[in-house]
């Protein structure tokens, strides 16, 4: 009887350390990575998107979770990272293995980008997410008969073509202003004035950062002051916004209208996890009876909603 309730109580620990992530969070938690390796390559940020998804089953697969590996990417001759082994279309199979999430999506981009065999897809439109899907099934990205189908159907339900559009003239030029001609560049560049689309976070307006903002461009274009930018964001004046970095306009919330709690990952900071769910940061830091400047260990669970016990 012992026995069995030792084993029972194993059972519902794993259970509870190994909790799930929606394909919702996860979306939610990488599309700034997508955005930012769509602005340096051409990749959709839809299919790298959904690529994220299918690859490490929403960022639950063991590779991507214990080796940061969210697109399934093996080895290869010319890999000289640290290495994993995986049964997969054959036994003991060798993955690459990285040291962060942003590092797996980036060497995504730079692996499709070297490859001979996906360099028809680089002269697809960015915004082209189905021309893009089939042309990685043809070339051979996965061995499955559907997957385009499969990344086309995620980024419809998801509506993460959306993503394609927050990429600006001067962020695409890189890649796409060869085509077009160097005489359209100074027709075509972006106005810097109500230019940032406002979005929610936690009910709480805000604009995502594009190259080259401060928060006194942000403020002028709003029609607001900068210290109300850097209060809101709690930032100290000069700091700078880095690109697809989420400013909010609005004050921050003193609690999460969604989740109760966060499992902090390794490298996030108190106050990434206060704008990623709109919080003010000293209201963070009480409800989790932390104090200031004190950083989460990964795998602690941070209080969003009501005060630590």
């Amino acid at each position: 009887m012992k026995l069995l309730f030792v084993t029972t109580f194993f059972i519902i620990l794993s259970i509870f350390s190994t909790a799930q992530i929606s394909r919702t969070e996860y979306i939610r938690r990488y599309q700034l990575l997508a955005i930012e390796e769509m602005n340096r390559s051409g990749i959709p940020a839809s299919i790298t998107m959904a690529q994220g998804c299918l690859e490490s089953g929403n960022g639950n697969s063991e590779l991507s979770r214990k080796s940061n590996n969210h697109f399934g990417i093996k080895c290869k001759k010319s890999w000289r990272g640290k290495k994993v082994y995986y049964d997969d279309d054959h036994r003991n199979e060798c993955f690459r293995s990285y040291t962060s999430v942003e590092e797996s999506y980036i060497d995504h981009t730079n692996f499709l980008m070297d490859n001979p065999r996906y360099a028809d897809l680089f002269r697809l439109d960015h915004t082209d997410y189905k021309g893009w899907a089939k042309g990685l099934k043809k070339a051979g990205y996965a061995t499955a008969h559907d997957y385009d189908k499969r990344l086309i159907r995620i980024i419809e339900e998801n509506k993460l073509h959306r993503l394609d559009l927050r990429m600006t003239f001067n962020e695409m030029s890189a890649f796409e202003q060869k085509s077009m001609g160097k005489s359209m560049s100074s027709t075509l560049s972006i106005n810097p004035y109500n230019s940032h689309e406002v979005i929610k976070m936690n009910r709480v307006k805000a604009v995502v950062a594009k190259k080259g903002d401060t928060f006194e461009m942000i403020a002028q274009e709003l029609g607001l002051n900068d210290w109300e930018l850097y209060n809101y964001n709690d930032r100290k004046p000069g700091y700078r916004p880095v690109p697809n970095e989420v400013i909010y306009i609005k004050p921050k919330k003193s609690k999460s209208k969604t989740r109760e709690t966060h499992r902090a990952q390794a490298g996030e900071s108190m106050h990434f996890i206060s704008q990623m769910y709109g919080i003010k940061l000293k209201s963070l830091y009480r409800k989790n009876r932390m104090s200031p400047g004190e950083q989460p260990v990964a795998g602690q669970i941070i209080q969003l909603q009501k005060k630590k016990r």
